[in-house]
């Protein structure tokens, strides 16, 4: 497969982009070294290799989520800028 203007235009025009003459030509050099790339990976033998998924063999060490510091209602109010005696006062966002 090769790229040609019509396939970089199309492209383009998919992600809104704008190409001058000159970016143009060095853009399908670029798309057509990575396919290039691409070609000559098909050229190996994976005959018998197990699909990469995970980089390592490390498994995540999760701790149990414990409370540290409660602090109360009024505490917490406290620094907001907008409150009555119980919420936070926060703008409407979502109009009906």
């Amino acid at each position: 497969m090769k790229i040609d203007n019509q396939t970089v235009d199309k492209i383009a025009h998919l992600a809104r982009l704008e190409f001058e003459n000159e970016a143009k030509t060095n853009i399908i050099n670029d798309m057509n070294n990575m396919l290039s790339f691409i070609e000559k990976l098909n050229e190996l033998d994976t005959e018998g290799l197990q699909p990469l998924i995970y980089m390592n063999d490390e498994v995540n060490n999760l701790r149990e989520d414990e409370v540290k510091h409660e602090i109360t209602q009024q505490e917490g109010l406290k620094n907001a800028p907008k409150h009555d005696s119980d919420y936070i006062k926060v703008p409407k966002v979502i109009n009906k």
